[in-house]
């Protein structure tokens, strides 16, 4: 029997490229976004792509009442928990907001789940619960704790409640994701990262001064301890990204108990060689100049995903020339992204 889906964030980045996946493996979707932080283009391209329907809340997730209707009105098997704030330096500067979206709206989220009796739930982590590793790559049995920011704070503790909350019912069935750095857009070059005002991830950076929409891409630090100065990291497509949470929910049919999986490539790179892989994928210049560190960042951070892969049977596939020509094809498909 099919499964219905609820899927928060849904129309955000990370979210309508799940929702093309969920639907591609023969699940049904809810979608539920307060579109703070994501455009409804993003969500009638999907429909579009898919030739599904797909039914749409706006709500927020702090909204309890919103939320129990929903649940009253849907017949839901499983949650996919994207919806948060997610720009490391905001973080900095406006704790509070993160912790109250964050964390305040996964609670609300989670009682309103646990009123309805729908107690299976995919929860978009991240590599930041490891804070800045003594080693690399990352494992999942690695000491969490040592967060460098408001962000990576705010999904350890949801982590931690979901833990607890696993504890004290044994009925949940928990898959705690935890990302590295998601890239890439999809294939038809209709969805893609979009972000509202000025980009605090890299790729989308990059890309838009390939575009023409920025002069030049500001690359924070060069004096790290890795090869070039610059920091490395460890990007994943976002449709394998996105493939991964298809096999969350699956593997969380055999039983209940909480799961953690890295979700990465297990392979880093750098700052500098992200700008010049871009360069070779769109043909067009990237130039660069060099600031001081950014608070809260680190120097490298890449995983050992073969957990994922023995468990779950998952891996990503697609590299980094790839992940270049997707994010090109997307960004000069679409110059201004879903306002083009």
């Amino acid at each position: 029997m099919k499964q219905t889906i609820l899927i928060t964030g849904g129309v955000g980045y990370i979210g309508s490229h799940a929702c093309l996946e969920f639907l591609a493996a023969g699940f049904r979707l809810v979608v539920l976004d307060n579109l703070c932080n994501s455009s409804l283009e993003s969500l009638r391209r999907v429909k579009e792509l898919s030739g599904h329907n797909i039914p749409f809340v706006e709500a927020d997730i702090r909204d309890r009442a919103a939320l129990d209707r929903l649940f009253a009105e849907y017949a839901i098997d499983a949650v996919i928990h994207f919806a948060g704030l997610k720009a490391v330096g905001e973080s900095v500067e406006k704790p509070l907001r993160y912790y109250d979206n964050n964390i305040a709206g996964s609670i609300t989220l989670f009682e309103a789940m646990q009123a309805a009796g729908v107690k299976t739930v995919v929860f978009s982590s991240s590599a930041t619960v490891y804070g800045d590793p003594a080693s690399v790559p990352i494992r999942e049995d690695f000491p969490v704790g040592a967060t460098t920011n408001p962000y990576g704070r705010s999904k350890l503790i949801i982590e931690q409640v979901l833990g607890d909350l696993a504890a004290s019912d044994p009925e949940w069935r928990i898959a705690l994701l935890r990302y590295f750095n998601p890239v890439g857009a999809h294939k038809s070059g209709r969805i893609g990262e979009d972000p509202r005002g000025t980009p605090n991830n890299l790729m989308p950076y990059i890309s838009q001064v390939a575009v023409g929409r920025r002069e030049y891409l500001n690359v924070w630090g060069n004096d790290y301890p890795t090869p070039d100065g610059t920091g490395v990291r460890d990007y994943i497509h976002v449709v394998d990204l996105a493939l991964g949470h298809v096999k969350a929910v699956e593997k969380l049919r055999e039983g209940p108990g909480v799961r953690i999986w890295n979700l990465g490539t297990g392979r880093g790179y750098s700052v500098v060689e992200m700008a010049r892989a871009f360069e070779q994928a769109s043909g067009r210049p990237v130039p660069y100049k060099f600031g001081p560190r950014r608070a809260g960042d680190i120097a490298q951070c890449w995983a050992d995903p073969s957990l994922a892969e023995h468990e779950l049977g998952w891996k990503a596939s697609r590299g980094l020339e790839e992940m270049c020509e997707d994010t090109w094809r997307w960004q000069s498909m679409n110059p201004n992204g879903f306002d083009s």
